[in-house]
């Protein structure tokens, strides 16, 4: 995972450490940001934008970028639990921005398709389907009633 030239400074071990702590979740660089300050951390924001890259490039960190006017997403990569071969897809819901993680051998199997059928290897860990979730959908249900 991390290359062996890669230097231990303290930002990137208090960055890092939010994202070990960050389990199953999504953060962008400003969420990240926010928390050090809050820690009363002296990282600034470049330094932030920065280390995130860095930690992605050395293959610590999945990037994600969910839109057009939406920011990257940075999930840290459990080397024991979800290693750069396993299957990642994700669920974006376009009501409230939520981004799930989905572990489905349908999936997997469609991948399977489309490089057999088409030729074209999918990136699991940077493939994003979009939709409604189940309960923005569940909302929009009751106020319907109403």
């Amino acid at each position: 995972m991390e290359n062996r030239g890669t230097y231990k400074t303290r930002q990137r071990e208090e960055i890092l450490a939010f994202l070990k702590n960050a389990e199953d979740r999504h953060v962008t660089a400003e969420e990240v940001y926010l928390h050090l300050k809050e820690a009363r951390s002296s990282v600034g924001k470049t330094t932030v934008y920065r280390q995130l890259e860095k930690l992605v490039d050395d293959g610590v960190l999945n990037k994600f970028i969910t839109g057009l006017n939406a920011p990257a997403c940075f999930e840290y990569i459990d080397p024991d639990d979800c290693g750069a071969e396993q299957a990642c897809y994700h669920l974006r819901c376009e009501k409230c921005g939520r981004l799930i993680h989905l572990h489905c051998g349908e999936v997997t199997e469609l991948s399977h398709h489309i490089m057999e059928e088409h030729g074209f290897l999918i990136d699991p860990r940077r493939t994003v389907f979009y939709g409604i979730c189940e309960d923005c959908r569940q909302t929009a249900a009751g106020t319907e009633e109403v």
